[in-house]
């Protein structure tokens, strides 16, 4: 994520940090390379000249100059002014009236449909008994799409009847939501390859028919200026509450991301990281901004480990370690949980990349090779997990067999657990019970 923009910052930081004392002449240059790497970010030009200036304003002060330690006075005024351009804070969607209506707009390949079940297993996840609306009926298989969509998270999808437009279905969409129960409808609508008049006067009437809480954008971050332009014009025919940026995790330049809200005038609400139904998040703009300056986001990483590591788990762990009995089966356990946070990529992205992480990079996790791991365990005997000493020639050629690897994996596999059991050694289980927020 952003890793274009991460690379030019960091490189212009790095320069400064050699220069010790930094001279106007020499701010002024760095200015000029954040400036250059904003726009190869495709971040829109009118927002590049504002952050720019508020950033030679702040960073010409004397007091910076004639720091001791320019380069992190600097990446401090940097981040903040990237706080204050990314915008507020995202918060969850206001739910109000009998239903709730939340209408969602965008260009065709945004994500809107995927979009759509991320939010509403959110709902379903907080106590709501959402309905989804298809209200796509422009794009072949669209209504098919939803269907599977709310299929995988259990929410129930309304359908149009044959020859129904889109209006007489976002009436119809509320008084079933009324007849069943539901307390939030969630309404799918078409998208269009460009904007056009035709889509706007539709989703118009649809919104003046349904009179939706929230309408939400979901914008593609990959698309850069394209995603900024349709929020502006959406922007202009429809009361927006707010963007949702999709494919984030595959946003490398940044541009969409720190031009939308300020361009748009709207606020960025959730991002989409990942492909599952699980992946949106709040947005947060200083996790977003210490992301592109390389310094990691620890609070999100923090999230997922409470939502992914089992207390009862890790304590257990924490009790053999402090009884230095880390077996095969241990390992395996941990990684399991370990994958449960999400593709460790994603984990990686989250670790600042500097001190002990500097250097890392998200490409260099091979999932496969995790697979691989927990198949070689898996095709052990309980006593050779808990007992890797047994662990003869020809049992060594039986688990490779059975795990469809090859002996010198199985050998590789075996030196960095006693690696690992070496470092354990010296760790005490009341300590990893703190660290994991146990008692």
């Amino acid at each position: 994520m952003f890793d274009g923009l991460q690379g030019k910052l960091q490189h212009t930081f790095r320069r400064l940090k050699g220069e010790g004392r930094v001279s106007e002449e020499i701010l002024q240059e760095a200015l000029r390379e954040i400036r250059l790497a904003l726009l190869e970010a495709d971040v829109h030009f009118r927002v590049v000249k504002a952050f720019v200036g508020r950033l030679r304003e702040r960073a010409i002060d004397q007091k910076v100059l004639d720091s001791l330690t320019p380069d992190q006075q600097v990446i401090k005024i940097v981040r903040d002014e990237l706080i204050t351009l990314l915008g507020e804070s995202g918060r969850e969607l206001e739910l109000s009236g009998r239903p709730t209506v939340i209408l969602l707009c965008g260009l065709q390949g945004s994500g809107k449909t995927t979009t759509a079940g991320k939010l509403a297993l959110r709902l379903k996840q907080r106590g709501r008994h959402p309905l989804l609306v298809a209200g796509d009926l422009q794009r072949a298989a669209a209504v098919e799409q939803l269907a599977q969509v709310g299929g995988g998270v259990g929410v129930p999808v309304l359908e149009p009847d044959p020859g129904e437009d889109v209006l007489r279905l976002g009436r119809r969409s509320m008084k079933a939501a009324q007849e069943r129960g539901h307390d939030v409808v969630l309404i799918d609508t078409a998208g269009r390859l460009h904007i056009d008049d035709r889509l706007m006067e539709e989703i118009r009437d649809l919104a003046t028919a349904v009179e939706p809480t929230e309408t939400l954008l979901v914008a593609d971050s990959m698309t850069g200026q394209d995603a900024v332009r349709s929020a502006e014009e959406f922007a202009r025919v429809l009361p927006l509450t707010g963007v949702i940026l999709s494919k984030l995790d595959g946003d490398m330049r940044g541009g969409a991301a720190l031009s939308i809200r300020s361009v748009a005038k709207v606020p960025i609400r959730f991002v989409g990281v990942g492909e599952k139904s699980g992946d949106l998040e709040l947005f947060r703009p200083e996790s977003m901004a210490s992301r592109i300056l390389g310094m990691g986001d620890v609070l999100s990483l923090i999230e997922k480990a409470e939502e992914g590591l089992d207390a009862d788990e890790t304590q257990r762990l924490a009790e053999r370690i402090a009884k230095q009995q880390f077996t095969l089966e241990d390992l395996r356990d941990q990684l399991r949980q370990m994958r449960r946070m999400g593709p460790l990529s994603q984990i990686m992205e989250m670790l600042p990349k500097a001190g002990p992480f500097k250097g890392l990079d998200a490409s260099m996790v091979d999932e496969k090779r995790l697979t691989r791991v927990e198949a070689m365990i898996d095709s052990m005997t309980p006593q050779e997990r808990r007992e890797p000493r047994v662990l003869n020639g020809s049992r060594k050629r039986r688990i490779a067999r059975g795990s469809g690897v090859s002996v010198q994996e199985i050998n590789q596999l075996l030196k960095q657990y006693r690696e690992t059991r070496k470092m354990l050694k010296g760790v005490k289980g009341k300590w990893l019970k703190k660290a994991a927020g146990l008692r």
